[in-house]
């Protein structure tokens, strides 16, 4: 079950407000009247495949993944979620249920706002609503080049992809290489389109080839260079 927590809503707000700025005075006390604030612990659900959706999540802290159920029970990750990214919105606009599923990779911190309440404020103000067609034109041009690559890319490439995806979310720890997400042999597997069996297989490859060094579930990166390259030949 999701518990609350005490966070600075002001903050939220005013981080939220920088993203659509300018927003009003108004705007913002709107938000704030407005916010709820949930914690979830990991692997916990933030909302269920099918569900009606009906408020926009703004991540603040922790991570998330966003993933559909696919054949013979096995999931595929369709987006890594930081802090300070919005989602869960886009199955409101469609008029349709979730077509996906979120849960929390660790201790995440969740801010809902209701859609309709986001839905008046875009009516009032051009900046909100370019915000999201910007936000969903990248994620399309993003999903467009994921298929492509999840389908036809060698296991090599879609496991190097996940990699530079998972520093780019997260970005790395104090010594500037190793992963600042700790993932399950089965959630990069699902990341990249493959078996875990081969997601361990290909990892072992990668820490013979000196291109990546493992301990548990911690992956540091050693040739940064050799891994884009690796996804760039598909």
């Amino acid at each position: 079950m999701a518990i609350k927590k005490e966070v600075s809503k002001e903050k939220i707000v005013t981080k939220i407000s920088q993203l659509w700025n300018p927003l009003t005075e108004k705007e913002k006390l709107l938000l704030l009247r407005n916010i709820t604030i949930k914690k979830y612990r990991k692997n916990e659900v933030i909302y269920h495949g099918l569900d009606m959706p009906g408020q926009l999540m703004f991540l603040i802290e922790g991570k998330a993944k966003v993933f559909k159920d696919g054949v013979s029970g096995r999931n595929q990750i369709i987006r890594t979620i930081k802090p300070g990214e919005f989602f869960g919105f886009r199955a409101y606009f469609a008029k349709e249920k979730y077509k996906t599923a979120a849960t929390a990779f660790e201790t995440a911190t969740v801010a809902f706002f209701p859609m309709d309440l986001i839905v008046e404020m875009m009516k009032e103000n051009y900046h909100i609503t370019f915000y999201f067609i910007s936000y969903l034109s990248s994620e399309l041009g993003y999903s467009d080049d994921r298929t492509v690559n999840l389908t036809q890319k060698h296991i090599r490439a879609r496991l190097a992809e996940a990699l530079l995806s998972l520093k780019k979310s997260y970005g790395v720890e104090e010594d500037n290489m190793t992963l600042n997400i700790h993932m399950s042999r089965e959630d990069l597997a699902n990341m990249s389109n493959m078996t875990t069996s081969n997601a361990i297989r290909t990892l072992s490859s990668f820490a013979d080839e000196k291109l990546i060094s493992i301990d548990g579930r911690k992956i540091m990166l050693l040739d940064i260079e050799e891994i884009t390259r690796i996804c760039q030949m598909g």
